[in-house]
């Protein structure tokens, strides 16, 4: 499957016409030409390779050198996708750091957006990012960077305190200038309502299909990450092919059959 290739402005236009966003990971070049020539619309290299990748129990290990590392792999087969890497653990803790080490994502790993976690104290780093040009995606709920103080991979925003906490995020961020806002582990009601605040697109991950789009973990999809989370899916358990496999989670994806409820939290 041939198109364009896929920018943050498309990505809106998207949203404002119910085109569902479809997104997967990729660490390496063999993965990410069969994600992009099934179409997918956003590759994301996360620091979820310290987990599936490097064999880590956490994101927390994994380095801006290794995020270059298979971005740099990764943008040499990604023709149409948008390219999205995550900024790692302690990679942003000043708008300083971050424009470095995001310049260093783009320049040499070829990323077209960076993806950081945390709500509002990262409210400045996205204004000072966004002003010199790099495209941002925002990631709420479940953090894995924060998974020490969170005590664990849990839901977020069950409480209605904590739940409008999130919301105010959102917006807020959204106004720093984030492009794409990605929700974890979040109830349904909750992300439905952060996603019909925003005019940028949501991606969901655990929070429900009312999310402007979906992202997992390649290895979850595939069938091959022992003890996979609730959200995830194994597409592989009725597909042939890996390619077969990521074709169907794009058409799933895109006509709501997936996430179903099972892959949901309330």
């Amino acid at each position: 499957m041939s198109k364009r290739k896929v920018t943050v402005t498309q990505l809106r236009k998207m949203k404002q016409a119910g085109d569902k966003i479809v997104s997967l990971t990729a660490y390496d070049a063999s993965f990410a030409r069969v994600l992009d020539q099934q179409g997918i619309d956003v590759i994301l290299v996360g620091d979820s390779l310290g987990m599936v990748i490097q064999g880590h129990e956490t994101t927390i290990p994994v380095t801006v050198d290794d995020l270059v590392y298979h971005s740099k792999a990764v943008a040499s087969a990604c023709h149409s996708a948008l390219l999205m890497v995550d900024l790692p653990f302690m990679s942003y803790t000043s708008p300083e750091m971050a424009l470095r080490n995001a310049a260093r994502l783009m320049q040499e790993g070829g990323a077209h957006m960076v993806k950081l976690e945390g709500g509002s104290q990262q409210i400045e780093t996205v204004r000072q990012l966004a002003l010199h040009g790099v495209p941002v995606c925002a990631h709420l709920g479940l953090t894995p960077q924060y998974v020490h103080k969170l005590g664990g991979y849990r839901v977020q925003g069950r409480a209605a305190e904590a739940g409008q906490q999130m919301l105010k995020d959102a917006i807020a961020l959204q106004d720093a200038g984030a492009d794409i806002v990605v929700l974890e582990c979040v109830p349904i009601a909750l992300a439905k309502e952060i996603t019909s605040a925003l005019n940028v697109p949501t991606i969901g991950i655990g929070a429900g299909k009312d999310c402007d789009g979906q992202v997992l973990v390649l290895q979850d999809l595939l069938g091959i990450t022992p003890n996979a989370p609730k959200f995830s899916k194994d597409f592989m358990a009725e597909n042939t092919s890996i390619a077969n496999a990521v074709s169907n989670y794009i058409n799933d994806v895109k006509s709501g059959a997936f996430p179903a409820k099972e892959h949901c939290f309330v």
